[in-house]
């Protein structure tokens, strides 16, 4: 795997349509070559997001009150929640590259930060005509663990991962995650009996060879970080 240095931005919790909005800012800026290779960590308040080929039928029960919101990344239904460690990748594509051979790369990355965790983990192939199986699993307990949805636009990568820390579990059941009704969701808690925020977003940033830049870490929204009781949505609904 090639070296692809990033430049790394870091955040608590950030509802998710405000950090829609300075991530769609962030890849015309990479567009622009105004902006470097990013890698943005950060985790949203609760909300289910959908891609296009979400069928209605994998909808989460409304009775739960989290709220569902349509996105423009490939994949179909994920969960965001505190506990979960959310990676966006703002990152231009070799020229001959595709936005599928770099989510490769992101799964690789992604696995080789588990190691570091104590998670054996590993990628899956896609048999023909069955669902897509982007992402990774743990290699032991045959459990999902990072979800991933990207897509590229005038060959700048958006979107990205979703790594389950120590967050709760149970909103994955109340809805058909990532088009696989048999899938079982787990943790880096759940499989390594410990699952520090601080430790993990550490060792991805690492995987990523992401490293802080003094001019824009800490700065991606300053006027929308959540503070951690803070945790209702203002995201409109599905």
């Amino acid at each position: 795997m090639k070296s692809r240095p990033l430049t790394l931005l870091r955040d608590d919790l950030v509802d998710y349509d405000k950090a829609m909005e300075r991530m769609a800012e962030m890849v015309i800026e990479r567009q622009e070559d105004a902006r470097p290779d990013t890698l943005w960590l950060l985790s949203h308040p609760q909300v289910y997001t959908i891609g296009r080929r979400t069928p209605s039928d994998h909808l989460p029960d409304p009775t739960h009150g989290i709220p569902v919101l349509e996105t423009t990344r490939g994949g179909q239904l994920t969960y965001h929640g505190p506990g979960q460690l959310v990676g966006y990748l703002i990152v231009r594509l070799a020229p001959g590259e595709g936005v599928v051979d770099y989510i490769r790369e992101v799964e690789h990355r992604l696995i080789d930060a588990l190691s570091h965790l104590g998670v054996p983990a590993e990628r899956r192939d896609t048999p023909p005509g069955t669902e897509l199986l982007t992402g990774v699993w743990t290699a032991t307990t045959a459990r999902k663990i990072v979800s991933i949805g990207m897509r590229a636009s005038r060959n700048v990568t958006s979107h990205g991962f979703a790594l389950n820390v120590d967050g709760d579990l149970e909103p994955w059941k109340w809805a058909v995650a990532c088009g696989l009704p048999e899938v079982d969701m787990t943790s880096v808690l759940r499989e390594a009996g410990r699952g520090d925020m601080d430790e993990v977003r550490d060792v991805v940033a690492t995987a990523f060879e992401a490293r802080a830049d003094p001019l824009q870490d800490r700065r991606s929204l300053p006027e929308n970080r959540l503070r951690p009781g803070d945790l209702e949505p203002r995201i409109r609904r599905v």
